[in-house]
């Protein structure tokens, strides 16, 4: 079978850019900055992102681009068969996530038809709040659209790698930065928006804890996609004369470039409507229609903003569905239309319970956790993490071999920063990050 490769560095880039912003960036990372303080969680998040998640995608990345397989065939091409745990591990982890993260991107469909009709443009909040709730509580219409993304979904990646991801990401992407852009302005602009701007900020060190440690690295890793073989998988569609190092750093900074701008966007809003900033998940979906209906043409801009809410969801979730699909693919030579339509089908059945903690199930927990938390936690801050340490391990011991070879110039000269790289890899990230596990465990 021939391995797929993207048409071009800049459709990898913009990929590998669109997996690690989607529902990371704009969904979950102003709830939990908010939740967590402001400005002290985010030089904590900004801090990890800029030394651990950087070392982890490049690892990643070149790990894929090197085996040139699955996160399963990887780990086992570089470290035998017993180091194949970590890549199952990784592809379980990206089935689970795209289990609830589907149910979410169903969220941005029902409010993208909501603002069609033109149901939600009002600034009353008891009655977005009510819209909200009503709908993620209903026992069936939220797993239609839940459905529905799955589907879409599935359809991206059965159109495969250059014709299905790589072409929705380039599409879409460079708009929905440029709508962010917009809607910063008309934030910042409505009254007491100053307070959230400077609790978003300005840092409180009173408020930094272990549990704050953990949360500000499960959502780094989470917003770059990293510890569950999106990167890899990624990684393994790149040619060899692709740099990694350099399209990481691009990747990395454009989706914290995204996270700042969408928190200068919500949390402004949220202080200048008088909310709460630890609102939770729904923070998005009632903020924003409340600050469209504020603006000119506010029903225009409610139509885009959640429809490309919605393609910067599908182009996190066509990632985690093409590490599960490149698993199956690779180690069993399953063709790839039966594969996407079988995990769309049980991710979907997963999802449902999901989607059922907010309503029906409310009342159910595990470990004090509802399905929707339980999941997200597992994954996010314990799978996740677990994968950054198996990869930097897998980097600065078993392939750093490899790894300095293929970063060789023409020159033959190893590029001054790999040896400090190896033995981060090696030693300090693993390290850290299983410190940072048991001191928050």
């Amino acid at each position: 079978m021939v391995r797929a490769v993207w048409g071009s560095r800049l459709g990898f880039i913009l990929a590998a850019a669109g997996s690690a912003i989607g529902l990371g960036a704009i969904w979950k990372f102003p709830y939990v900055t908010a939740k967590h303080g402001g400005g002290a969680f985010l030089l904590l998040f900004l801090l990890i992102v800029f030394t651990l998640g950087i070392s982890i995608m490049i690892a990643e990345m070149m790990v894929g681009q090197i085996a040139q397989k699955s996160p399963v065939g990887a780990y086992r091409h570089f470290g035998g068969r017993p180091w194949a745990l970590a890549g199952y591990i990784g592809v379980l982890c990206g089935f689970l996530i795209l289990s609830f993260y589907s149910v979410i991107g169903g969220w941005t469909i029902f409010y993208l038809v909501k603002s069609v009709e033109g149901g939600i443009l009002t600034s009353d909040m008891l009655q977005l709040r009510q819209i909200f709730e009503s709908f993620i509580t209903h026992p069936v219409e939220p797993l239609w659209y839940h459905a529905a993304f799955m589907a879409v979904t599935a359809s991206v990646v059965l159109a495969g790698v250059q014709k299905g991801i790589e072409r929705i990401s380039k599409s879409l992407l460079a708009l929905l930065f440029l709508l962010i852009l917009v809607l910063i302005v008309r934030s910042l602009t409505l009254p007491g928006a100053l307070e959230g701007a400077l609790y978003f900020l300005m840092p409180d060190f009173s408020k930094l804890n272990a549990q704050m440690l953990l949360e500000a690295m499960g959502l780094a890793f989470f917003s770059l996609s990293l510890g569950m073989g999106c990167m890899m998988t990624y990684g393994s569609y790149v040619s060899n004369e692709t740099s990694i190092p350099r399209s990481a750093a691009c990747v990395v900074g454009l989706t914290v470039a995204i996270c700042i701008l969408v928190g200068l966007m919500i949390l402004p809003a949220v202080f200048a409507f008088g909310l709460n900033p630890a609102e939770g998940p729904g923070l998005t979906f009632i903020i924003m229609p409340a600050v469209f209906s504020h603006m000119g043409g506010g029903a225009f801009f409610s139509v885009l903003f959640f429809f490309l809410l919605f393609v910067a969801a599908l182009t996190s979730s066509v990632s985690l569905m093409e590490v599960v699909t490149c698993f199956f693919m690779d180690e069993f030579g399953l063709p790839r239309l039966g594969v996407a339509i079988v995990m769309a089908a049980l991710m979907f059945a997963v999802g449902i319970a999901a989607s059922l903690s907010f309503g029906a199930w409310r009342p159910y927990t595990l470990f004090g956790r509802s399905f929707f938390d339980l999941l997200d936690y597992l994954t996010s801050n314990l799978m996740m993490p677990f994968g950054g340490i198996m990869v930097t391990l897998l980097a600065g011991w078993k392939a750093c071999g490899e790894i300095a070879a293929r970063l060789k110039p023409e020159s033959g000269i190893i590029p001054r920063w790999w040896p400090a790289m190896k033995w981060f890899c090696r030693i300090i990230a693993p390290l850290l990050i299983l410190l940072i596990l048991i001191r928050s465990l």
